[in-house]
């Protein structure tokens, strides 16, 4: 039984990769650097896991141990906490390619439709960059470059194409005019199974698109429809600066774990529009690839898909609101300290404790509005809201019952706020 070695196993596209190699009798080992994901996404495959980016030429020698086939499908679009795209695309394809050299073993490179060395994004020219490392080796490789991947699962791309056309009411159009073509992720795996099987010739290199291509403004029209919306009734074009607000906010977001599929990366990437030859894969033996239309016809939308998409657009919006909300909460018992203490002081607490209360009570506050915006912590600050939230509920339950009773209801508003929080931590799975 051939083996495959695929890296960015549990990716939209990676995992895609997995399921599709097993089914045409390949043993396969995915590689991803978070076994909880791993198991998560998909239990049943055999993981090994790492990080590439620390591996060196070495460190290899047991992954590729009997291993026929390597299917490199990490990547990342943008610097951030979690990810460094010069160490993704290069640090560890060159490790990897010194690690293949004298072996016998296949390389299939999944880059991007679009890649060159003076490319407008550190992605393209990166992933340009690992492509020739790859080129000037003596491995036996193939390399595929897909335009944007359409997939069942929601993730980049694909999530914000959905987003965006689940809107209400209102299309706003961001680069409508841009000339955008897409693949399915099953025939970008098919792709990839036909390289690993040998069916196309060693050192070749070939796009994975459909044959046609629309406007980004279409694309979206026909996810609105693919969800069974009804039509926009106000269409505007997002202006320019407002864009590149948007762009750096997300790249500041992105230091703090979010992978925004709105940074400067994306939104320049869709701005130069996303294609490729479907001529290239056709003339070495490929299978043709189907159309959005044919692939749209393929995923059934039902209700979860519209859940998605509309809460997809909430998500932000409710991350921000927790923030604001327990960052003003606790700034605003600091800026107002002696009220705050006499709440205390007037149900009999000794002032000691009145100060260390509103004090301690100020600082959590603050800390958990702000721990909220930090990604790999934002579950946790969820989570510790509730807990706080019930604190505060349960104290003032018994030794400040009339609060209970006040005309503007300042503890039933607490009420909502866990709501918010329990929802929130409910979302922030993104694989």
């Amino acid at each position: 039984m051939p083996k495959a070695l695929v890296l960015g196993g549990y990716g939209l596209i990676g995992l895609a990769c997995c399921r599709a190699l097993r089914a045409e009798g390949f043993s396969v080992v995915g590689v991803g650097r978070c076994r909880q994901t791993a198991l998560r996404v998909a239990a049943d495959i055999e993981w090994a896991i790492h990080d590439i980016t620390k591996l060196k030429a070495r460190d290899w020698a047991s992954l590729l141990t009997g291993v026929d086939v390597v299917i490199n499908a990490a990547g990342a679009l943008q610097d951030g906490t979690r990810d460094r795209v010069f160490d993704i695309h290069e640090t560890a394809v060159a490790q990897l390619t010194a690690a293949m050299t004298g072996k016998q073993t296949r390389l299939v490179q999944i880059s991007a439709a679009g890649v060159s060395l003076d490319a407008p994004t550190d992605f393209f020219r990166s992933k340009a960059r690992g492509d020739a490392i790859i080129m000037a080796s003596p491995l036996d490789w193939v390399i595929l470059r897909p335009t944007l991947v359409i997939g069942a699962q929601a993730y980049g791309g694909t999530a914000l194409l959905r987003a965006a056309a689940a809107v209400p009411m209102v299309f706003a159009k961001v680069y409508p005019d841009a000339a955008i073509q897409t693949v399915w992720v099953e025939d970008l795996a098919q792709a990839v199974v036909q390289a690993a099987k040998g069916e196309i010739s060693p050192r070749s290199m070939a796009d994975i698109t459909e044959p046609g291509f629309r406007s980004l403004a279409e694309t979206t029209t026909m996810f609105r429809q693919w969800l069974g919306l009804p039509e926009w009734r106000i269409a505007f074009r997002v202006p320019m600066p407002l864009l590149r607000g948007v762009g750096w906010v997300a790249d500041w977001l992105g230091w703090l774990g979010w992978r925004s599929p709105l940074r400067t990366t994306a939104l320049q990437t869709l701005k130069d529009g996303v294609q490729g030859s479907a001529a290239s894969w056709a003339a070495l033996g490929g299978t043709p690839c189907r159309s959005l239309a044919e692939t749209l016809a393929r995923i059934p939308a039902t209700v979860q898909e519209r859940w998605f998409a509309r809460l997809y657009l909430l998500l932000p919006l409710a991350l921000a609101t927790l923030a604001v909300f327990w960052v003003a909460s606790g700034t605003v018992a600091l800026f107002r300290f002696d009220a705050a203490r006499a709440v205390l002081n007037e149900r009999a607490f000794s002032p000691w404790f009145s100060i260390f209360a509103v004090a301690m009570g100020s600082a959590i506050d603050i800390a958990l509005g702000l721990l909220v915006l930090w990604r790999p912590m934002a579950r946790f600050a969820c989570f510790a809201m509730v807990a706080v939230s019930l604190g505060y509920m349960s104290a003032s339950a018994l030794f400040a019952p009339d609060l209970w009773l006040d005309p503007l209801g300042p503890m039933v508003k607490v009420l909502p706020s866990v709501a918010l929080a329990l929802m929130t931590a409910a979302l922030l799975d993104d694989r």
